[in-house]
């Protein structure tokens, strides 16, 4: 058991992305493996795939090399042919670099990620089903000391008023890794309260899978 606490942490983003290798094929397994001729990756490389699958695509995954056509995608299971449907999955990866850490963090808070349920009441049922539908989208709002001169601030304003999509990855001290892709949202209006840092509001909305490692 391992116990991580937010002192130290770290988030960060990234528009930086290699040029698209093709996914020709991707295993029901666990791990995932995926074909991908002449990659040119290492192991612990940080991609962001795009498959026929919608449990893994528009995600950032860690991976772990196993030949120079394959890697394995490190935390995926696709073995559930339901969800996986075999010859499917073929998409594209992406190295990742150019990281940029989010100045002056000082809350971060989450929704999402949890299933959805439907109610279905039956005539010959006294009591009503809950019958799950799926998942909410995942979306992280961070609370940020109002700095306009920083850097990364105005980078995220640029991000933000051209509504691209980037990398996200939450550092823990200790090692714990938390990786997302999606849209990076932030407001422009500082919010003032008497004997308190002036903030503003960064909103992360990811439209992938947010993978924890």
């Amino acid at each position: 058991m391992a116990l991580y606490f937010p002192e130290g942490s770290s988030q960060q983003f990234s528009q930086t992305f290699a040029s698209a290798k093709n996914i020709t094929a991707i295993t029901n397994a666990n791990p995932a493996v995926a074909t991908c001729v002449a990659h040119g990756y290492t192991t612990g490389d940080e991609i962001l795939i795009t498959s026929g699958w919608e449990d893994i695509t528009d995600s950032v995954v860690k991976i772990t090399v196993l030949t120079t056509d394959t890697f394995s995608i490190t935390g995926v299971d696709t073995s559930n042919n339901g969800f996986y449907p075999a010859g499917t999955g073929t998409g594209t990866a992406q190295k990742v670099t150019g990281w940029t850490a989010i100045p002056q963090v000082l809350t971060i808070s989450g929704s999402g990620g949890d299933a959805r349920f439907t109610d279905v009441q039956l005539l010959a049922r006294r009591n009503s089903l809950k019958i799950p539908t799926g998942f909410n989208a995942t979306s992280m709002t961070l609370s940020l000391a109002h700095d306009a001169a920083q850097p990364g601030y105005q980078t995220m304003l640029q991000i933000s008023r051209n509504l691209s999509k980037v990398a996200f990855k939450q550092v823990i001290s200790g090692g714990a890794v938390t990786y997302g892709y999606g849209y990076l949202n932030v407001s422009e209006t500082p919010k003032l309260n008497s004997n308190q840092v002036n903030t503003v509001d960064a909103a992360m909305t990811v439209i992938g899978r947010s993978l924890s490692y």
